[in-house]
């Protein structure tokens, strides 16, 4: 499907800010500084670049414009029509084309002026070519400028125009001004088009899209046509003319036959034949509006007449385009958009025309026999003379008429606005919040609960069998405890002595009453932090009292604490005496050195961190000097980095901490510029 998006054609600068961007660009992006010490090809060479970087910066610029704006010859000509109607076909082609000789005078400039700069015998020579290629390519975009101005006033007015496809479903609504065409389409589709009571509200054309069996149509409501000659019409007629000639649509003329728009009958039959030649091979509908003021019974014979003179024409553009002569059904109907009675009837009427004739188009091309050959459509032959109609089984059709019924009641169950509207009104009525509560007795919905009772919140006490049940979940997390308890001491008591297990009884329990405890005093928020030895003041946790309890279970305590005393003292130095004993034998068997021996030695606690230049096996590098080197290398690489890195949105930044306009002095008289 083609698409012509006008909305995304970029903004067409003036001349004069052409070129400041051009020249900006070019002493940002290309060298600035030249000394007359460079040798004279770098001379050439600088000022080549100059006139070059500048010459495609324009052509670029003035290529994009061209690209991007239509060709009225080359899109579809429902879109070169109407651009010709609003902006003048001859005006538009002559901008364009100015756009592009500028573009190919550059050129040409550029191309000389290089010619001109190898040959430059000295600084100040290059110099002066440079200038020149560079103001006379300024004074050709100069001379473009009314044409830029005027391609930027069309830009801004194509983005405002509607996106119309011309190749998909399209239902086009036209007409005399002020008979509800604007009506009918913000009835039909989700547009917002503006209506009021005179001629001429709309003045462009207004696109909406509805839906009808699913598929999507293109609604476009055009401005109101008077009857007069063709050299005669305005912009705002010319825009409908144009879409009623190029775009293959059902078109839907409307008639306002209670008169009320200001037209009679005559006069707007009077306008159908003067444009029937626009109707032909497309479906016509002709709508007969405002029937809530005028019944379509209770017009003149006169008028009556010549909107079936309007109708056997219709039918004959139905003829032409190869429908049936005598299916005037659709053709003609009636409709208020007022009531909203018949507008669906229009809709459905129009969308079915439209889809009949679409797909009959198709079927008369030569795409369609290469589908057909892909198609195979079985046809039965009967096998005796015995009929046999379709039917619906009895049993089903009760079926349905049962799922009818309980629809039917399901639709008619009184909602919130029913019982509002019962029982007096909005302000009156006020809607129960407790109905819906699930309660063993529903006569209980609407007591009234207090919320404190003797300075209790009553919420607390609402479950009669609370106690009890509290009682229940003591008892389960006591029997959960023991559980895991029994879990956690798992032993085999065959294999023990009586005495063992009695010592083993005391054990467990003496670690369940620990257990529990400690699980009190998580509960309790009495989690305290664990307290050094040397600050134990009640001498809980002492080597005497575990030998005591030990003994007192009838277990040798020697071992324990020997055990404890010797896990909680830290590691003591070798003696003098004994590392002069062991030196020979190290010296001998060739072990490590006093050195080392010395670094073994030494005590945990005072234990040193390793230098960060101090090399780790496996870190690829040679010694601590490289590695030094490497450290010195990274913190240089990410200063820069880490300075930049606190700056943020939200950070607070100072650029200049001493601006010059709050700490210089006093201006004299005549001087404004404090910089």
């Amino acid at each position: 499907m083609v698409q012509y998006n006008l909305k995304k054609i970029t903004v067409v600068p003036n001349g004069k800010e052409m070129i400041d961007i051009v020249l900006s660009r070019t002493q940002r992006q290309t060298p600035t500084v030249v000394h007359k010490g460079y040798a004279i090809s770098r001379l050439r060479q600088f000022y080549m670049r100059k006139v070059k970087y500048t010459q495609q910066n324009f052509h670029e610029k003035l290529s994009a414009i061209i690209d991007e704006f239509p060709r009225l010859d080359d899109i579809h000509p429902f879109y070169g029509d109407l651009l010709h109607v609003l902006y003048n076909k001859d005006h538009y082609k002559l901008a364009l084309g100015q756009i592009n000789t500028a573009r190919n005078l550059i050129s040409k400039i550029s191309k000389d002026y290089v010619k001109l700069l190898k040959y430059g015998d000295s600084l100040y020579r290059c110099k002066c070519l440079k200038v020149a290629a560079l103001g006379r390519m300024c004074t050709v975009v100069k001379r473009i400028g009314p044409s830029l101005s005027y391609l930027e006033q069309v830009r801004q007015h194509m983005a405002r125009l509607p996106s119309i496809d011309p190749n998909t479903r399209t239902i086009l609504i036209c007409g005399y001004p002020n008979v509800g065409k604007s009506s009918f389409m913000n009835k039909v589709t989700r547009a917002d088009v503006d209506v009021q009571p005179y001629a001429f509200t709309t003045k462009s054309l207004f696109v909406g899209h509805t839906d009808y069996k699913y598929l999507r149509y293109q609604v476009i409501d055009t401005p109101g046509i008077l009857d007069r000659p063709f050299e005669d019409r305005n912009i705002i007629e010319m825009c409908s003319i144009t879409a009623l000639a190029h775009l293959r649509a059902a078109v839907l003329f409307f008639l306002d036959i209670s008169g009320s728009c200001g037209y009679t009958i005559a006069q707007q039959a009077a306008l159908f034949h003067s444009i029937k030649s626009l109707f032909m091979n497309k479906p016509l509908i002709i709508v007969c509006n405002k029937t809530d003021l005028q019944p379509f019974d209770s017009i003149p014979e006169e008028d009556k007449k010549l909107i079936m003179e309007m109708k056997a024409e219709a039918l004959k553009t139905v003829v032409g385009q190869g429908g049936e002569a005598t299916s005037d059904e659709g053709v003609l109907l009636t409709m208020s958009t007022l009531t909203e009675e018949g507008i669906i009837a229009v809709k459905n009427s129009a969308c079915d025309r439209l889809l009949d004739q679409r797909v009959e188009l198709k079927m008369k091309s030569k795409k369609i026999n290469d589908c057909l050959n892909r198609f195979h459509v079985a046809m039965p032959k009967p096998r005796d003379q015995k009929e046999r109609p379709a039917c619906i089984p009895p049993g089903v059709l009760e079926s349905k008429a049962k799922e009818a019924l309980e629809k039917a009641e399901k639709e008619k169950k009184k909602t919130e606005r029913d019982l509002e509207e019962e029982n007096g009104g909005a302000g009156v009525y006020s809607a129960s919040l407790k109905k819906h509560y699930i309660l063993a007795n529903d006569e209980w919905k609407e007591d009234i609960m207090p919320e404190i009772l003797d300075g209790h919140n009553v919420y607390d006490f609402v479950d009669p069998d609370i106690l009890h049940r509290l009682e229940e979940l003591e008892r389960e997390e006591g029997l959960r405890l023991a559980d895991e308890a029994e879990e956690n001491f798992e032993m085999d008591g065959d294999e023990l002595t009586p005495e063992e297990k009695e010592a083993l009884a005391e054990i467990r329990k003496k670690k369940s009453l620990l257990i529990h405890e400690h699980r009190l005093k998580k509960s309790t928020a009495g989690n305290n932090p664990i307290v050094p030895r040397k600050f134990d003041k009640d001498k809980k946790f002492t080597t005497e009292r575990m030998g005591r309890q030990l003994s007192k279970l009838g277990l040798d305590p020697s071992a324990a604490i020997e055990r404890a005393r010797s896990k909680s003292r830290g590691r003591k130095r070798l003696r003098s005496s004994d590392m002069d004993g062991d030196e020979d034998a190290m010296d001998m068997d060739n072990e490590p050195s006093n050195k080392k021996q010395r670094a073994l030695s030494r005590s945990r606690s005072r234990s040193k961190s390793r230098p960060p230049t101090e090399v780790v096996p496996g870190e690829g590098l040679k010694d601590s000097v490289q590695k030094g080197k490497a450290i010195k290398l990274a913190k240089k690489s990410s200063n820069r980095r880490n300075k930049s890195a606190r700056r943020g949105e939200a950070d607070r930044v100072i650029p200049n901490l001493k601006p010059k306009h709050l700490f210089s002095g006093k201006r004299s008289n005549g001087k404004t510029d404090r910089r």
